[in-house]
């Protein structure tokens, strides 16, 4: 799984030279003590925007293989709601910018309960196997996996934020937004500029998500008392191999959704999505059908050969990378060393002790949590339980790689954290396929979370923000995300064998469900040639991510993208062609109207994205419900 975030160029990472104590000045000249951070509103209006954003990104990342940046989002809309109930004298005091960051904390835990493998996980269980945990098992598994994140961040916290001050990117997008939204509520007039841009985004969100709903709900919307329905897609006018364009899922979709998400995606990743889904299905699926490498012309039988070089091309590319960031990870051994061997002051004799989360916060809720995964993983999945009890350090150390690789690269490598832990479990566990992609869950859920804390405490330190009231935030969200998502997935795929298929490619679960069959049960089930292009596939993933370390930078933009070329192996043709539209409208806005294309490109094509998938997610209540058809 690939998340899209505000890019942004890392700044290296620095050991404070300076005889000043970085703590102490924040406290000094940063810190906002006594300020309203945590509040009840801020609270509630995390989980119910971290909710809504939560049912958004599950649509998105079976349609597409990618989960959507949450925060900048939310807290644009969160300006937005509270501005207009200060109009409407609903509230009588400004929602402040701390309010706002504490308020994204928890919106950004809940909506992304989608990712870390957890949504990759349970759909490639589905696919590969019979394991049918009910609802309320499958809430408390995300729940406390995701806890479990939240606190691997504490002890790295202060090395990495406060002392190295890495980049995370995304993090300082989102203080550098808050500030321009929220500087009027502080400073009066010289404000105004940035606050108005805050209105303008949120109209512009607002208006573009009624755009995505009508559009779904005219297309998608089916009963007696609807006169007409848009098509789904536009059929090209051409054949390859005498047939029809469609038929190798070459066609013209008509879903925002798609071309909003890559309208936030990079132009380079964007054009290799763009070459690999035409070279896979005009170039070689034709080639496979002729050679009867494939049993029909269909977008499952063409995926079910192509995934296996798409995977491969993902799987190499994410652990080539994450390898050649040697010096992150030798750096998170040091500070999971740190841990353990302290510092020259105790903890309670330095001053930011009142404002830092406490250190042994870390230890005893891994005590409380650890246990229950453990017992959880034999429970749900058979998992052996000395198994079980090597997965909790595990998913310490990846979490702590995951961090640091996130703020000096702003990539959470959730692509290597499975697959490493898959390829564990495939040696240590043979066979049992629930175990291998659930026990991957886990490295991969502590991993995002702890990485998604820290982006967090990194806006909510350049703003002076408590991180003890930022932590707790988290856990608020991580409690919505997980009833949220687990009834969200069943309404969305009640029939779970449609995972796969051309309207919902769900393309990270086939990926996840083709590593666990690789690791357990070998490469002699694979289909015709599969085995020649799985190794194709891997080499080619190494030489990208290579190529993307080293090549000089002004080549960089002509170097395919391996988590592009990957995915579009693994998501119909349409598919690509849609979001490959959106990335260039997004591209060519920004060249030729710079500043135009900075204020319109997040939040249309956020609002899109929101406005389609919920309306989505609503036509099939009400199909439910019997008011629409099914």
């Amino acid at each position: 799984m690939t998340t899209m975030k505000p890019t942004a160029e890392p700044a290296a990472p620095q050991e404070t030279t300076s005889a000043t104590d970085p703590e102490q000045q924040w406290l000094d000249t940063v810190y906002r003590k006594g300020e309203k951070q945590l509040t009840p509103r801020a609270i509630i209006a995390g989980m119910l925007i971290g909710g809504v954003m939560c049912l958004s990104n599950l649509y998105v990342f079976f349609k597409t293989g990618w989960s959507l940046g949450v925060t900048l989002t939310a807290c644009i809309l969160a300006f937005a709601v509270f501005e207009l109930f200060r109009a409407a004298r609903l509230t009588k005091s400004e929602f402040t910018i701390l309010e706002n960051n504490a308020m994204g904390s928890v919106a950004s835990a809940a909506g992304y309960m989608t990712g870390g493998g957890n949504m990759a996980a349970f759909g490639a269980l589905l696919m590969v196997t019979t394991t049918r945990p009910s609802a309320v098992w499958l809430m408390l598994w995300f729940g406390v996996i995701a806890a479990m994140g939240v606190f691997a961040a504490i002890p790295i916290k202060r090395q990495l934020i406060n002392k190295e001050a890495l980049a995370f990117p995304t993090g300082t997008a989102t203080a550098e937004t808050l500030r321009s939204m929220h500087e009027a509520t502080h400073h009066g007039d010289a404000g105004a500029e940035g606050a108005g841009g805050g209105k303008e985004k949120a109209r512009l969100l607002g208006i573009a998500g009624l755009m995505g709903a009508l559009l779904a709900f005219l297309r998608d919307a089916k009963a007696a008392w609807i006169p007409f329905n848009l098509p789904g897609s536009i059929a090209l006018p051409f054949q390859i191999a005498g047939r029809a364009a469609k038929d190798w899922t070459i066609t013209l979709n008509c879903e925002l959704v798609l071309v909003g998400a890559g309208a936030l995606m990079s132009f380079r990743t964007a054009w290799s999505l763009l070459l690999s889904g035409m070279a896979g299905y005009a170039i070689l699926a034709p080639r496979l059908a002729a050679e009867h490498a494939i049993k029909e012309v269909s977008y499952k039988a063409i995926v079910g050969w192509t995934l296996w070089p798409g995977a491969a091309i993902l799987v190499a590319s994410g652990l080539t990378s994450f390898f050649l960031d040697y010096k992150s990870i030798v750096r998170s051994f040091r500070g999971l060393s740190g841990i353990f061997t302290g510092g020259a002051k105790s903890e309670k004799e330095e001053p930011i002790a009142e404002v830092e989360c406490p250190t042994w916060w870390f230890p005893a809720g891994f005590a409380v949590l650890a246990p229950i995964v453990i017992l959880l993983m034999g429970f749900l999945f058979q998992i052996p339980l000395w198994a079980g009890i090597i997965a909790v350090p595990l998913s310490v150390v990846m979490g702590f790689v995951a961090a640091r690789v996130t703020g000096e690269t702003d990539v959470t490598p959730t692509k290597a954290l499975g697959p490493v832990t898959q390829a564990v479990y495939g040696v240590l566990s043979p066979g049992n396929l629930a175990g291998n992609i659930m026990s991957a869950n886990v490295t991969g859920g502590v991993g995002l979370h702890a990485a998604d804390l820290l982006v967090d405490l990194k806006s909510g330190w350049l703003l002076g923000a408590s991180p003890r009231q930022q932590l707790k935030g988290q856990l608020f969200g991580v409690v919505a995300g997980a009833l949220v998502v687990v009834p969200a997935f069943w309404l969305i795929m009640p029939d779970p064998s449609v995972l796969g298929s051309e309207e919902w490619p769900a393309p990270s679960c086939l990926v996840w469900a083709g590593v666990s069959k690789a690791f357990a049960g070998g490469l002699g089930g694979l289909p015709p040639g599969a085995d020649r292009a799985m190794g194709i596939g891997l080499l080619l993933g190494v030489v990208l991510a290579l190529a993307e370390r080293f090549a000089p930078k002004k080549l960089l933009p002509f170097v395919p993208s391996p988590a592009g070329l990957g995915i579009a192996l693994v998501i119909p043709a349409s598919n690509a062609i849609a979001m490959f539209i959106g990335a260039t409208i997004a591209h060519v806005l920004r060249k030729v109207k710079p500043a135009l294309g900075e204020r319109l490109t997040v939040p249309v094509s956020s609002g899109w994205i929101a406005g389609e998938s919920l309306m989505g997610i609503l036509i099939k209540l009400l199909a439910v419900a019997g008011v629409l058809q099914k």
